[in-house]
């Protein structure tokens, strides 16, 4: 399962994952991973989430770079239950829709197979996303 929130910046995402996150803590059997850019939500998000600042890692910013980054955190710990990703656009550099929806559709493929549930956030307009990222709302 991938699931996509997305608004324009202030729009309450943040607020929103990290209540998501939270939840998930509280309701899910296995292990919880955040990853975001910065360390926005380190403050918020209860300890037993795993938080990981993907800047603290040397590693390009891409779809690709992520996807892989995701797959070896998955082959560390095949306990992870969900994975939040705050900011998708930020983490990877690039603000481009195509790439994007075929990187949720890589993430979903990857759900199926492993159990492991996605929740995504993207800073910008519901209105600008296209089918490929839509479809995940």
């Amino acid at each position: 399962m991938v699931k996509v929130i997305m608004g324009k910046r202030g729009s309450g995402k943040t607020k929103q994952v990290i209540d998501l996150v939270n939840q998930a803590v509280h309701e899910e059997a296995g292990n919880v991973v955040c990853v975001e850019k910065g360390q926005n939500l380190r403050f918020n998000v209860k300890y037993s989430a795993k938080l990981i600042d993907v800047s603290e890692y040397p590693m390009e910013l891409s779809y690709e770079s992520l996807m892989s980054f995701i797959c070896g955190l998955y082959s560390g710990n095949y306990d992870i239950t969900h994975v939040f990703i705050d900011s998708l656009y930020k983490i990877t550099g690039m603000d481009d829709d195509a790439k994007a929806g075929a990187f949720l559709a890589r993430l979903d493929k990857f759900s199926e197979t492993t159990g492991v549930k996605f929740t995504i956030t993207i800073s910008a307009g519901i209105e600008e996303a296209d089918e490929s990222i839509s479809k995940y709302f």
